[in-house]
């Protein structure tokens, strides 16, 4: 196989890094009108880069089209994706969801990631925006996939689904290098929190002996305000308080009264 010559694009990013965007546009071009050129989709990205950055957003797009259509697993992934943020600047939304579309065509499993998040952003329903955030999290990309268990976490635990959210967060831990540590791992302590609320709420509704039924009612009870629930709290206490089990209102207002 003969040997690439590669140094019209070298000189090209050495003009567009000192500055001299005309320049490096001029050899883009000429790289990426050649059909037959062996640099033609990595040129026609190049071209494409730097009028965006001149400010000519039309001509960016025809040439990031033109890398698309080579069909290159690495070029044309970029130049998807390149598209798609076009586009979402614009808020063009049916054609971003497209160029990310065609990102995962690519078939770059480098540039996964960032496709599956852009179509979590455009997402039309839930549905679709848990699929692609879960789809995203999948790749282990370390940064992404934090990014995406903790927009996903949080849409599962509005929903009231504490259990899922745990699971996508213990997920994204188990990633290698996964970013964001600690923010996920208070995440996953409010998941906790929630499924401890859920199992006392159910412990007090099953009643049992008065010992168990105070410590179940008191635990709901002060567990309830760490989550911005005081009211909840206050009718937990209220509950026992007020029971017929003449046992169990006194056991809930000696722990009421040990914590004033």
């Amino acid at each position: 196989m003969p040997e690439v010559d590669t140094r019209p694009l070298d000189t090209a990013r050495k003009l567009a890094e000192d500055g001299d965007l005309d320049g490096a546009a001029r050899i883009f071009a000429e790289l990426a009108a050649d059909a037959a050129g062996p640099n033609r989709a990595q040129a026609a990205v190049g071209l494409a880069v730097v009028l965006q950055e001149r400010g000519d957003v039309a001509g960016a797009r025809a040439a990031a089209r033109t890398a698309l259509a080579t069909g290159h697993p690495e070029f044309a992934a970029q130049a998807a994706c390149l598209l798609a943020r076009s586009f979402e600047r614009e808020e063009l939304t049916d054609q971003a969801r497209a160029a990310w579309q065609a990102a995962l065509g690519a078939g770059n499993p480098a540039y996964a990631p960032s496709a599956h998040m852009g179509l979590a952003r455009l997402a039309e329903d839930r549905g679709e925006t848990e699929e692609a955030l879960r789809a995203a999290l999948a790749t282990a990309e370390p940064e992404i996939s934090s990014q995406a268990a903790q927009w996903l976490a949080e849409l599962l635990l509005d929903e009231g689904e504490a259990g899922e959210a745990a699971g996508v967060l213990l997920e994204a831990l188990s990633v290698p290098d996964v970013t964001d540590v600690a923010r996920l791992r208070v995440l996953l302590g409010i998941a906790h929190l929630e499924l401890a609320c859920l199992e006392l709420t159910r412990a007090v509704e099953e009643g049992g002996d008065a010992g168990t039924g105070a410590l179940a009612i008191e635990l709901l009870a002060r567990t309830l305000p760490l989550r911005g629930r005081d009211e909840d709290a206050e009718q937990v206490w209220r509950y026992g308080l007020d029971s017929e089990d003449p046992d169990l209102a006194e056991e809930v207002r000696l722990r009421l009264n040990r914590g004033v």
